[in-house]
């Protein structure tokens, strides 16, 4: 445990961080399979989308992986569509 106030605050700000972070991503992954049993071009694909590029722009994922996410979810609802 740390002594340092300075410290101590930033162990509660990692947390907060933290458990912030983990929701977000818990929400990518229910979105992401809301879209893909949905299928294309519905309002679930756009909010997948729209929480991935929400998710890189704060930093919770780096932006090439939102990138290669998008792409990933874009290739199977195409697949689908077929």
């Amino acid at each position: 445990m740390a002594n340092i106030r300075s410290q101590i605050k930033r162990n509660r700000q990692t947390e907060v961080r933290r458990r912030r972070n983990r929701a977000t991503r818990s929400e990518l992954r229910t979105r992401i399979q809301n879209a893909v049993e949905a299928g294309d071009g519905t309002n679930e694909t756009t909010a997948a989308m729209q929480k991935l590029d929400r998710a890189a722009a704060r930093r919770v994922i780096h932006r090439n992986t939102a990138a290669r996410r998008k792409s990933r979810l874009q290739k199977r609802l195409n697949q689908l569509a077929q």
